[in-house]
């Protein structure tokens, strides 16, 4: 867009400048005008009359006609230029996110040679060729997903049926020896441990970790981790009237996937936001052997004790989420992402009403 603007700037300066010129001539030609001298005689007595005719008035008309013509041409190419480079080319792609947002993500988009969009084209490919594998994947797990759980749910049918039948066999008084519905019992016991099996092979494929959270892990300052936190949320916070306290730190070297330690920063500090009262948010650091801790704490916590043990689950919501949108995902997240950066994150209320999750991660 700049370059349009340059353009444009230049497409203005030029027809000033005609302007200019068209005036300077005029004035230039009109100085030029000669006078003229006529004698006349009447009565015997002489006179004579002196008369300055414009000699340039066809000059100056066909002038100023082709100063305003040249203008208009400029004018037209100029808006010719815009409608070619800007206009049309946005008309062509203005349907882009329309079409990823239905979900249409097998068609190409097609690359603008456009120096305004070919960019803007060729990271909107990008992003759906994301999507498209994204989508592939997930449609790969959920197939196998599913799978897994019919097969895991037909295999329980097998012991299932056995202690159907041993039950019945005991109802109905068919076994006469005690040794005999011994043995039976045992294998009542022997067949709910297996469905057991099967039912926690379910209920933990249905809750591992399904997302891929890629983690690049490299050193960077605390310093320029904290200056981004800062940045966001300073204004953010002073808007909605939040106390936001940010404690002097020692500048470290961490080692870490600086965006994604930022992610889970920003995700900590938007469930402060989110479930806090909104009156303070304080992040303070302490250190801990080769680890920097860094803790952020809101007031107005309504969270129960009976919930911080399953805080970090997935889908799990706690009690102070009635009525708030979620998802339950956003800690867990948080926590597969500490771990895959060989640090940890934990949580605990300091009094009745205060909430702290403290991050911990390594130095390098």
């Amino acid at each position: 867009m700049k370059k349009f603007k340059k353009f444009i700037i230049i497409v203005v300066i030029l027809e000033i400048l005609i302007i200019a010129i068209t005036n300077f001539l005029y004035l230039q030609n009109s100085k030029k005008d000669e006078p003229e001298i006529f004698r006349e005689e009447m009565d015997g007595i002489v006179t004579y009359k002196v008369t300055y005719n414009s000699k340039s008035d066809n000059f100056n008309i066909i002038l100023i006609n082709t100063s305003l013509i040249v203008a208009g041409v400029l004018t037209i190419f100029t808006y010719v230029y815009i409608d070619r480079k800007i206009v049309k080319p946005f008309s062509d792609i203005k349907e882009m996110p329309y079409e990823l947002a239905k979900g249409n993500l097998s068609i190409p988009i097609k690359e603008e040679k456009n120096k305004y969009f070919g960019k803007f084209t060729w990271g909107m490919d990008m992003l759906r060729e994301n999507l498209e594998d994204n989508k592939k994947k997930e449609i790969k797990y959920q197939k196998e997903k599913k799978t897994l759980i019919l097969s895991l749910s037909h295999d329980i049918k097998t012991p299932l049926s056995a202690i159907r039948l041993y039950s019945k066999a005991l109802k109905d008084n068919l076994y006469n020896s005690e040794e005999k519905k011994k043995e039976v019992i045992d294998g009542i016991i022997k067949n709910t441990a297996e469905i057991e099996h099967y039912v926690n092979e379910i209920v933990k494929n249905s809750r591992e970790d399904f997302m891929d959270l890629p983690v690049n892990n490299s050193s960077y300052y605390l310093n320029e981790i904290m200056e981004d936190i800062k940045s966001y949320y300073i204004d953010k916070l002073e808007t909605i009237h939040t106390d936001f306290v940010v404690e002097e730190y020692n500048n470290c070297l961490l080692k870490c996937d600086r965006d994604r330690i930022i992610e889970v920063i920003q995700n900590v500090m938007e469930n402060a936001i989110k479930y806090g009262d909104g009156k303070s948010i304080k992040i303070n650091f302490a250190e801990e052997e080769e680890c920097k801790l860094i803790s952020v704490t809101n007031t107005g916590c309504e969270l129960k004790e009976e919930d911080l043990p399953h805080i970090f689950d997935s889908f799990y919501r706690g009690s102070n989420s009635k009525e708030k949108d979620g998802s339950g995902l956003g800690l867990y997240i948080c926590k597969q992402l500490m771990l895959k950066m060989y640090g940890d994150i934990f949580v605990e209320k300091t009094n009745e009403k205060n909430f702290k999750v403290t991050i911990v991660v390594r130095k390098a």
